[in-house]
Order: structure tokens, then C-alpha cells, then sequence
């Protein structure tokens, strides 16, 4: 029996004992009790809570909690529930979001079509046909917002009549694509927002090259006349690059006057053609943008960015652009003109945008922070912001570090900097204090029982010197931030998308060797810390820090932790463990450290974390004990991905794969196992069946602030 249905059994059961001490839970407003019951899954409400008693079977139908119906993270959530879900509530649900509900069968679909009145369907991961999809959305009259995924086989001209008459009333459509086709967009004549993902491999499993060039019967042309928003987000790949242009085509031939958010993500290089910039051009003329992503070929060397012209932008990312902070002063915020309406900022990889001019400059010097003062000043409501990937070194100028500038952004929720941005001036070139005997053991080593690994009162020892740090202050002053990242601007992660594994890491920046534990018991001061990814901490010696995380950042879902401290040792495993037992409501956990022993007393500390669901570790020459993490599994109920990519050979972890699999799949339908050699020359391979989803937002490293525009879709 499901334990929130128990746990409103037990509400009832106890109703005598709560009215004795003046106290009943059906008391309450039924407002209150609303606002209650909208925090649990929907199936739990209609399937089990509301037939714990008549008032909460009442409540539990009502419009404001059956209007919209959210499956894509309900990971318990099997066919017959969909089935029955649909069956009780089909005609009052007008949203349902099943993004990412890889393990439903495709026969599931057939019962959307019971929702008669959905405005707003999402489909993102689930797998359906050209066929399914027709005969659901031929019943679906009312549907405005569609998103899918189009896989090989995908044959448009199987689309009925009725289907295309659907599509064409569709305003807004989010595909993505696995295969090169126009998938339905030819039929949607009512666009107004389009997002599309390609990620198409430019190989077949059989290892024959694919082209770009769309299927037989792909011919129909786009229909952009209305289009407000256009965001594409490219995987790498060559094959992504040309099923884009033809996608662009249409546009550079007529620019939508309507145009105000124009985004295109593209890893590496993706050359402009005569094509995009006619595009380009027609756009500088004739729209007013809100919005603006563009490549980086597309935007190096050219004077675009002085001719575009923008109204109230909401977004802007020159991710990776050799975009000079000068340039970003003058042609972007106009030299200082009031910015208020802008709330997200990607400069990641943008080495020099906060130097005047980049032609002289090395991406070590100091940065000037006249340019920061007014990106800050202009940008006072900039809520993400990301500075990754790039070494934003600040001079011994008084006030003008970079910390103390941001901490004028009052308004931030999600920020990434890279590691040697935080450092204090003057104090990257100090020796790092000599302290053997703070060292914790490894795991090659016996310790000794009722000696501590670690010292606790490290905090104690140098409490000073951390709360007078500018990066204690910068923690203090964006008490409600939600999402942190601390990345080595030479950081690379071991395990890239579609390549081999990555065997030699670049050494950290020379301004980053004194960033260690003081550092990171500062963030502990960010009581609504949501997600935090620390990577390439080498002054790490202890991992103190991450108990006082662990204690006082009771909201933390997410934590991503990559090759801290010395590289040969795991020098924080004592500390992680201890903070583990207080993260109680920990989802999602990525661990990437060279030589870790996935262990009994590592998988014992993590069986704490209650609410885990995903769990990913990456470690080149890393062990792992098959019955620890069998133990794990079983007694950690909610955990549904288990990614472990380690030193092991392939025979060890294709036989702990099988166990978890057999031992837990048929319990936890979404179960996901990929247990696999790093160092494999296969491993790109495994790495292609991983669900987008997993892939997307655990499995693969990379920096998340300010990726996309806030709420692109729900």
C-alpha cells in the first residue's frame, strides 16, 4: 500500500485522539486543506486518498486539483494507474505533462484520448508511433500546446485528416527529434512557439553514417507566419547541424514580424552560411527582440550585435563567444542603459567579457571591474546569472572584487562561477597551509576505531579568517538563492557526450589552489539552497565544509561534487558520509572523483538520504562492492536510476546489473540500471539507451544556470 495513502489512514484513524488535544485535521478550511493536498501526486489522490473518507473524496475531485495532472516524475506510476486515472478524471484534466515516462508502453497513450478537453499535452520520452499519435489526436479538438518526440520511423503521411486538423489549431510545439524529419511541424500552421531538440546520431548502431537529408515524403514546407518564439538546441554532431539549416531555410526567406525570442544552442563549432545571415540580417530590420541565443561563429567577428534591436529582453546567452566586455557594455547593454527587465544571463565560457577588449588580453589577467559594476548597476534584476567556464580574476583594488559586486544582486536565484573568482586577492599565491595531519585516511589505508578522519572543529580553527572572506560575504548576502555552481574553469568531465572517456584532466587554475573547505563551509549560510554543484576544489583537505551544507541546507535535492581535493586521494569521504545522514530530502546525487571506492560504509551513509531517486558516480580506477550496493538498493525504495561507471571489468558489472534488475525491476517500473567500464571503447554506445531525461539532467555534466530561458515550457 502506498505510504502517503497509509499515512491519510492514519489521519482518520486518529481523528479522536487529535479532537482530545484539540486538534482535527477536517477541521480545517477547506482552502487550507486544498492547498494541502496539492502537494501529493495526483494518481495518489484519485486512486487512494480520496477514498479514505467523504470530505477529503470531495476535495480530492475538485477543478484546482484535477485541472492539471503532472505524471513525469511520478516514477510509481504504472499503465493500469494511467488507465484507471483516465477512466475517473479524463474529462476534467485540460493539462497532462508525461515528459519523461520512459517505461510506460506505448499502448498507455490510448487512454489520453479519454481527456476529450486537454489544452496542453506533454509527451516528451514517451514512445509513440505516427499511427498512436493520429488516432489520440484526432479526439483531442481542444488541444492548443503539444510536445513529442519523433523517432526513425516516423511517417508523417499515416496522419489522418482529423490529426492535421488538430495540428493546425497547435500554437505551441516542443520536438525532439532522433531521426531527420519535419515531424509534425509542417502541419502546425498556427505556430507561435517552437522548440526543438535534435538529437539525431551521426551514426547507426550498425555503425553506418547517416545524412541529414530528410526522409521520402518530408518535403512539406514550415509554416512560420506567426512565429513568436524559435529556440533549437543542437546535440553534437554534424547530422544536427544540417537538419537545423533546413529548418532555418524558411525562416531566412520571410522573417515572422512577430519574432521576439530567437535561440539557437549549438555545441562546437556550426558555421554561418549565406543563408543564416540573410536571416540575420532580415531580423536586424525588422523585429524587436525579447530573447537571444546565437552560436558562437555566428556572433564572433561580426557586428550583429550592434544592429540587432531589443524591446524588454528577459534573456540573453553568448555561452562560449569571444564576446569582449567592452562590446557587451556597449552594443548589448547600450552603455549602460537600464536593463530591469532582464532576468537571466549566460556568459559561460565568454573569457573575456569582463575586459574592455580582448585582443591583447590573456584569459588570465585581471578582469576590469568597471564592467562588472555595470552589468551589475544595469542588470539589478538579473535572478540567473552564470560567469562558468572562464578565469574572472579580480584585482587587489579595494571593493571592486567580483564577489563584493555581485552581492549587490539582491534577486538571484541560480548562479555558476568558476573557482578561481572566489578566491580573495593576494591569497592564491600564499602556500596552502601544511597540514598532514588533517588528512583523512583512504581507503587503502586502516583507520583506526574511535579516531576521527577528519576535524570536526576545522571550522572553529579558522572562523575569522573564513567570515572575513568575500566569498562568505557574497554566501550571506544572496540568502535566497536556490542554485549554486562552483566549476574549475578548466574542468572537463571525464565521461563527454558521444566520445571516448576522458583519460588526463587539465591541471586547475594557479588563482584556484587556495579554494578549499572555508570556501565551502561558506555556502552552508544558504538556507534555501535547492541544487549545488562543487568541481575542481583542490584545496579541499577534509571536506569539513560539506557537513555544515549537510547540516544547515535542509532544502538541498541536488548535489554534484567532481574531482575535489588531490587528485590521487579521496580526501573528503569521511565528511561526505557524515553530511549524507542529514540530507534528508536529496534526490539527485552525481559524484565524480578519480580512485572512489564505492563501498559498504559509503552506500550505509547514503541509505540515509530517504528521498534519494537518482544516483550517478563516475570514477576512473573507482571500485565498487556489488553487495553493498544490492544492500543499498533495497533499502533505499525510492532510488530509480543507478549509474555507475567505474574501473571495474565489464564482467563484474554486467553481473551486478542483471542482479539489480531482476531483483527490483518488477517493484520499481521505472528502474534504470547502467552499471559500465569507463574506460570502455563501448561505452558511447550504453551511453545512447540512457533516457533523455537521466542523460540530460544527471548523467552528463555540465553547467545548468541560465542554459535555457526561465519557464520555456512547464
Amino acid at each position: 500500500m502506498d505510504s502517503r495513502l497509509s499515512s491519510c489512514k492514519d489521519v482518520v484513524s486518529e481523528e479522536s485522539e487529535e479532537e482530545s488535544n484539540g486538534v482535527n485535521l477536517m477541521e480545517f478550511s477547506d482552502e487550507i486543506l486544498l492547498h494541502i493536498l496539492s502537494y501529493v501526486p495526483c494518481t495518489d489522490l484519485v486512486l487512494n486518498v480520496r477514498r479514505t473518507c467523504r470530505k477529503l473524496a470531495t476535495l480530492c475531485l475538485d477543478k484546482s486539483l484535477t485541472h492539471t495532472v503532472l505524471l513525469q516524475k511520478d516514477y510509481k506510476v504504472n499503465k493500469d494507474k494511467v488507465k484507471q486515472l483516465m477512466r475517473d478524471i479524463g474529462k476534467e484534466i485540460y493539462q497532462l505533462n508525461m515528459a519523461g515516462c520512459y517505461w510506460l508502453p506505448s499502448s498507455t497513450i490510448d487512454h489520453v484520448t479519454r481527456c476529450k478537453n486537454l489544452v496542453k499535452l506533454n509527451l516528451s520520452g514517451c514512445h509513440v508511433t505516427s499511427l498512436r499519435l493520429s488516432k489520440m489526436l484526432s479526439s483531442l479538438q481542444h488541444l492548443r500546446s503539444l510536445a513529442i518526440d519523433v523517432n526513425p520511423g516516423f511517417d508523417a503521411s499515416q496522419l489522418s485528416s482529423e490529426c492535421k486538423a488538430t495540428l493546425s489549431r497547435v500554437s505551441e510545439l516542443k520536438q525532439t527529434l532522433y531521426t531527420p524529419s519535419y515531424g509534425v511541424v509542417p502541419c502546425c500552421t498556427s505556430l507561435e512557439k517552437l522548440l526543438l531538440y535534435f538529437e539525431i546520431l551521426d551514426r547507426s548502431r550498425e555503425g553506418f553514417m547517416l545524412s541529414g537529408q530528410l526522409m521520402v515524403g518530408e518535403s512539406n514546407v514550415p509554416h512560420y507566419q506567426n512565429l513568436r518564439i524559435f529556440y533549437a538546441r543542437l546535440a553534437p554532431g554534424y547530422v544536427n547541424q544540417e537538419v537545423v539549416r533546413l529548418y532555418l531555410a524558411v525562416l531566412s526567406d520571410r522573417t515572422p514580424e512577430n519574432l521576439h525570442a530567437f535561440l539557437i544552442s549549438a555545441p562546437g563549432s556550426f558555421a554561418e552560411t549565406g543563408a543564416t545571415k540573410n536571416l540575420l540580417d532580415s531580423m536586424a530590420r525588422n523585429v524587436r527582440l525579447d530573447a537571444l541565443q546565437l552560436p558562437k561563429a555566428w556572433i564572433n567577428g561580426s557586428g550583429l550585435l550592434q544592429h540587432l534591436k531589443f524591446n524588454n529582453p528577459f534573456y540573453f546567452s553568448f555561452s562560449r563567444c569571444t564576446l569582449s566586455g567592452g562590446h557587451l557594455i556597449q552594443r548589448v547593454i547600450n552603455g549602460g542603459k537600464d536593463l530591469k527587465s532582464l532576468t537571466s544571463l549566460n556568459l559561460s565560457g565568454c573569457v573575456h567579457c569582463l575586459a574592455p577588449e580582448s585582443l591583447f588580453r590573456k584569459a588570465e589577467d585581471d578582469i576590469d571591474s568597471s564592467i562588472l559594476e555595470s552589468l551589475v548597476v544595469s542588470c539589478c534584476n538579473l535572478r540567473h546569472l552564470n560567469l562558468s567556464a572562464a578565469h574572472h580574476h579580480s584585482s587587489e583594488s579595494i571593493g571592486n572584487h567580483l564577489c563584493q559586486l555581485l552581492s549587490r544582486l539582491k534577486h538571484l536565484l541560480s548562479l555558476a562561477l568558476p573557482v578561481c573568482s572566489i578566491t580573495d586577492v593576494g591569497a592564491s599565491v600564499e602556500k596552502p597551509p601544511s597540514t598532514p595531519n588533517l588528512v583523512p585516511q583512504t581507503f587503502g589505508r586502516k583507520v583506526r576505531i574511535g579516531v576521527q578522519t577528519y576535524p570536526r572543529n576545522l571550522g572553529d580553527q579558522t572562523n575569522q579568517k573564513i567570515e572575513s572572506s568575500v566569498f562568505w560575504a557574497l554566501m550571506g548576502s544572496l540568502r535566497f538563492l536556490e542554485t549554486l555552481e562552483i566549476i574549475g574553469s578548466s574542468f572537463s568531465s571525464a565521461m563527454p557526450r558521444n566520445e571516448p572517456a576522458i583519460r588526463n584532466s587539465l591541471p586547475p587554475c594557479v588563482r584556484a589552489q587556495s579554494v578549499g573547505d572555508s570556501e565551502v563551509a561558506a555556502i552552508s549560510q544558504l538556507t534555501y539552497l535547492q541544487s549545488l554543484t562543487l568541481a575542481q576544489l583542490p584545496n579541499i583537505l577534509t571536506g569539513s565544509g560539506l557537513v555544515n551544507i549537510g547540516l544547515q541546507c535542509q532544502h538541498l535535492r541536488t548535489l554534484s561534487l567532481a574531482n575535489l581535493g588531490m587528485m590521487g586521494k579521496v580526501v573528503y569521504m569521511s565528511a561526505l558520509m557524515d553530511m549524507l545522514k542529514h540530507c534528508k530530502c536529496l534526490r539527485d546525487l552525481r559524484l565524480e572523483q578519480p580512485y572512489f571506492c564505492a563501498g559498504a560504509q559509503f552506500f550505509q551513509a547514503l541509505s540515509h538520504c530517504s528521498s534519494l531517486q537518482r544516483l550517478c558516480i563516475v570514477s576512473r580506477s573507482g571500485t565498487l562492492q556489488s553487495d553493498a550496493v544490492m544492500s543499498f538498493m533495497a533499502s533505499c525504495l525510492e532510488v530509480i536510476m543507478c549509474h555507475m561507471f567505474m574501473g571495474e571489468s565489464l564482467t563484474v558489472c554486467r553481473n551486478l546489473q542483471q542482479s539489480i534488475v531482476r531483483s527490483f525491476q518488477a517493484e520499481r517500473p521505472a528502474l534504470n540500471v547502467v552499471i559500465f567500464p569507463l574506460l570502455h571503447e563501448d561505452l558511447t554506445e550504453v551511453i545512447r539507451d540512457v533516457p533523455m531525461r537521466h542523460l540530460d539532467e544527471i548523467t552528463l555534466f555540465k553547467s545548468r544556470v541560465a542554459e535555457e530561458p526561465p519557464n520555456l515550457w512547464w
